[in-house]
């Protein structure tokens, strides 16, 4: 299955580290930060769930609940997750998804044959309070995620939806935006009292704070 940007972001119950869930119950209205990595007590993986744990008040403050899948059992779950803790220097409190029958890599497409037929990629769902994809990545298995990327494109796409504006290249909190084209000078004057600069009728740059 090929889930695209605006899809649904399809439902499930499965086992987890911490319980069975509901994946759109357990989600509650917040965003989901859902991700999948190849395999437990690997090199790679285990940097990148330590640096999950460690951002978990990042995440927090953007309502963000992250959510990872391997497919491994939860036994062998809880028994990586001692090490994830012991040589990242943290706690990990997110649930991991157990996926040994690869049902939800299946329905997710994050398992990609010219990589590896059974195990997962590094793939990212980004996933909105209505249960929207908003943004998908793929890695490679060798290449961890970089997570201020992740966190960056969180935070532009809570910006989009909050004004009426797009995310240039290398945009960062803090630095101007552009007033997306659909809207007119008149309502972009209501929408930002504080002025926009125009370089073009189609991009006109605006400072919205951080």
């Amino acid at each position: 299955m090929s889930l695209r940007i605006g899809d649904t972001a399809p439902d499930f119950q499965i086992e987890t580290t911490q319980g069975p869930i509901r994946f759109h119950e357990w989600a509650g209205g917040s965003w989901v930060f859902f991700f999948s990595h190849p395999a437990d007590f690997t090199p790679v993986c285990t940097t990148e769930m330590g640096r999950t744990a460690q951002l978990a008040g990042e995440f927090a403050a953007r309502n963000v609940k992250p959510l990872g899948l391997s497919t491994d059992s939860v036994k062998e779950h809880l028994a990586w997750i001692s090490d994830v803790d012991a040589t990242q220097n943290t706690s990990l409190k997110f649930p991991i998804v157990a996926d040994p029958d690869k049902k939800v890599a299946a329905l997710y497409d994050m398992i990609h044959p010219g990589e590896d037929d059974t195990a997962a990629v590094r793939t990212v769902f980004i996933i909105d309070p209505d249960m929207k994809i908003r943004l998908t990545m793929a890695y490679p298995m060798t290449i961890g995620r970089n997570f201020s990327e992740i966190l960056r494109v969180i935070d532009a796409l809570q910006l989009t939806d909050r004004m009426t504006v797009a995310c240039p290249a290398d945009w960062k909190p803090g630095d101007r935006v552009i007033v997306r084209p659909s809207l007119s000078d008149e309502k972009a004057k209501e929408e930002f009292p504080q002025g926009f600069e125009t370089l073009r009728p189609y991009l006109r740059l605006v400072d919205v704070g951080s």
